[in-house]
């Protein structure tokens, strides 16, 4: 589906990929290896917290440190149920396209992102507005489809794969790509973000191997085999921690001010009786349906 500029979406809205994909589909193992090193990796407690592409929720409950938790993802439905089963104690909803991220500058001093970045056709831009709303030395944590796997590696020896040396993304699928972690990195660096340290995860993720060892037996493997695919990184997903390189201490800001406008960047946007949200510049108006704010479109 376009977003108003014309740059493609991956939509999720009105899908089964909870259950299509991940609950009762053979993925614990991946599902540990991720929660495992966000475990890790995360700073323990914080004032508020993002989750970009949270869907209906999966990770919420690693974020148990954090007085508040935006869930934000371009389809209503994932963001709805998330919404049915988490409760509005601590977390705020928002379904909106990520080029035009609704937050305002500076709101959060943590943000996630897993598999969101291979549907995002303009990593640039995704990442900028990423910057913007991170606070002076705030933490990222990013998950990546990886160009260079192993399996990458060796179908190519084959001759029936992409050359895992070409930096430029890979579109394997409609608005789905690999990256090479190499070109990840500059792009970090562009918008921002210093790197601080990354991980190739995943290397065991063969149906043979997930259908016979148990999944926590299988994650502790990746674990200890991480050190040694990371440096070549042979892993097929990879994780990087990184810090914005903005400095200064500007205001909090308050909840009632947590949100710009998508359309022209004014903020703070004021709220009315019903909790819908205005904008006092253009004019625009973002809809508040059954606890999310909807701003995929005005």
């Amino acid at each position: 589906m376009p977003s108003n500029d014309a740059r493609p979406i991956c939509d999720y809205e009105g899908s089964d990929y909870r259950t299509a994909f991940w609950e009762g589909q053979g993925r614990e193992y991946e599902d540990t290896v991720e929660r495992t090193l966000l475990r890790r990796w995360l700073p323990q407690s914080g004032r508020r917290l993002i989750d970009i592409g949270a869907g209906f929720g999966r990770l919420a409950d690693l974020y148990d440190g954090y007085e508040q938790v935006v869930l934000f993802d371009y389809s209503f439905s994932q963001i709805a149920y998330a919404r049915q089963r988490l409760g509005d104690e601590r977390f705020i909803y928002v379904a909106g396209d990520l080029y035009r991220m609704p937050l305002a500058s500076h709101a959060v001093d943590c943000a996630v992102m897993v598999r969101v970045l291979h549907h995002i056709a303009d990593v640039p831009a995704a990442l900028t507005q990423v910057a913007r709303i991170m606070r002076p030395h705030g933490r990222y944590l990013l998950e990546f489809a990886n160009k260079r796997h192993l399996k990458n590696l060796l179908r190519h020896a084959t001759g029936r794969g992409p050359d895992p040396r070409d930096r430029q993304p890979f579109e394997f699928a409609d608005v789905h790509y690999d990256f090479h972690p190499t070109w990840v990195q500059e792009r970090l660096s562009e918008a921002g973000f210093e790197l601080d340290r990354k991980r190739s995860l995943s290397i065991l993720r063969l149906g043979a191997l997930k259908r016979r060892i148990p999944a926590g037996t299988l994650a502790s493997l990746d674990r200890a085999l991480q050190p040694l695919t990371t440096p070549l990184d042979l892993g097929p997903s990879v994780f990087t921690q990184s810090t914005s390189t903005k400095t200064g201490e500007p205001p909090w800001v308050e909840t009632a001010a947590l949100f710009s406008c998508p359309d022209c960047r004014h903020e703070p946007l004021t709220a009315d009786a019903q909790g819908d949200l205005h904008c006092s510049r253009c004019g625009a108006h973002w809809p508040r349906r059954d606890g999310v704010f909807l701003f995929k479109e005005p």
